[in-house]
């Protein structure tokens, strides 16, 4: 009976949340239609039903494909690369103070550090072409990655490593039954974040340097001072986004995870 409420109360609270969700959508798209309509003009800020006529056009001519596609390629050669040396690196430095001191300026000074920085000079590096966004990409996401990687292995508790060593345990099964399953949530993490700015990156990038992509049709869409292409870019490159983390990740995360919340129950 009470598992029978569970359920209910969360199929409540489920409903409640999407009415909230689509609620802040229409009241955005409202208050955009009202000043496009009473306080610019419709060339300046377009009304809603003009950018969904234009993305509709967009995705029937093919090119979202195609400068989706070129993103994506550069998000995926770039945060792979990111991903792993981040990953490498959180490693050496949770586990050795020599490694931290080490790395430890490095990964925050590309923290701090503007992406827009790393991005100019990656265009004038690499002129145009893919390269410049992947490298940029690269640099970009390495620090999120390592900073989150870090804070999983200073959370692993050092007893459980110490005992698995004292019963002959080697490397290998002691990163998989201990090391992976604490770090598993700081890995989600950093992809997350990393994989957000990895985004924003290329896409930036792609404004500057790109001859293909999300950002190079944003930077001709500007040029041409077309605004209603140029926000049916941005509402598309919003949509693209928004799906990735909320089917993608989130639903990856919960699935990998989903361990965690049995073991906690038990």
């Amino acid at each position: 009976m009470s598992r029978a409420r569970t359920l209910v109360r969360d199929t409540g609270e489920r409903w409640r949340r999407w009415a909230w969700r689509l609620a802040g959508y229409a009241v955005f798209l409202g208050a955009w239609q009202g000043v496009s309509t009473f306080l610019v003009e419709g060339f300046v800020v377009p009304p809603p039903r003009a950018i969904l006529t234009e993305m509709g056009g967009i995705v029937a001519s093919g090119q979202v494909w195609i400068h989706f596609g070129a993103t994506l390629r550069t998000i995926a050669i770039g945060f792979a690369v990111a991903y792993a040396l981040g990953a490498a690196a959180g490693m050496l430095m949770g586990r050795s103070r020599w490694w931290e001191a080490f790395l430890s300026d490095w990964v925050l000074a590309t923290l701090t550090t503007p992406g827009l920085i790393f991005a100019l000079v990656a265009a004038m590096i690499f002129g145009l072409g893919p390269a410049g966004p992947v490298a940029a990409v690269i640099v970009t996401s390495f620090s999120y990655v390592a900073v989150n990687v870090v804070e999983g292995v200073k959370a692993v508790p050092h007893e459980l490593v110490d005992m698995a060593r004292a019963f002959g345990r080697g490397p290998a099964p002691v990163v998989r039954h201990i090391y992976l399953p604490f770090l598993a949530p700081y890995l989600f993490t950093a992809v997350r974040y990393g994989f957000s700015i990895a985004w924003k990156i290329a896409t930036l990038s792609e404004v500057i340097v790109g001859t293909a992509g999300i950002g190079f049709m944003m930077r001709q869409k500007f040029q041409e001072f077309s605004m209603t292409g140029f926000l049916a870019w941005v509402l598309l490159f919003f949509a693209f986004a928004l799906f990735l983390e909320r089917v993608v990740v989130q639903r990856g995360m919960r699935r990998v995870l989903r361990w965690r919340v049995t073991a906690a129950v038990r």
